[in-house]
């Protein structure tokens, strides 16, 4: 899912007399910023990865930037964002919430400001475990 065209993304400069260098953020760093923020939004079941990502969970392991995907279009960022709803939950509600909590993240994490956050509703989530119990 995740769009790798841009090895990495040269940040601000150091302010000041002193320049200390450049600061550098990799892809799968926003990536996973994002795959965060998003799931913390209540609503939110699960965001939608690809087989191989489906496969590696089944035996453990945790991709936190599955179902995002970001692009770089003359130096502005735009985060497209694939997930589940849970099952009684506004989805109206929970997109903007998820674009919200996606744009707060990267700003206080990055200082980086983002051109559009693009939530993509691939599903509802109905649990059915809960009413079988």
């Amino acid at each position: 899912m995740a769009d790798k065209t841009n090895a990495s993304f040269a940040g601000m400069s150091s302010k000041g007399d002193a320049v200390l260098g450049r600061v550098q953020l990799a892809p799968e760093v926003l990536e996973v910023i994002i795959g965060i923020a998003t799931n913390e939004v209540d609503g939110v079941a699960t965001t939608k990865g690809n087989f191989a990502t489906g496969v590696a969970e089944k035996f453990g392991k945790v991709f936190h930037g599955k179902g995002v995907k970001t692009d770089w279009v003359e130096d502005q960022l735009l985060v497209d964002v694939f997930c589940v709803v849970q099952y009684g939950y506004s989805i109206p509600t929970v997109a903007l919430e998820i674009q919200k909590q996606i744009r707060h993240a990267i700003f206080n994490m990055t200082s980086l400001d983002t051109k559009e956050v693009n939530v993509h509703i691939t599903g509802i989530d109905f649990d059915t475990t809960a009413e079988l119990e």
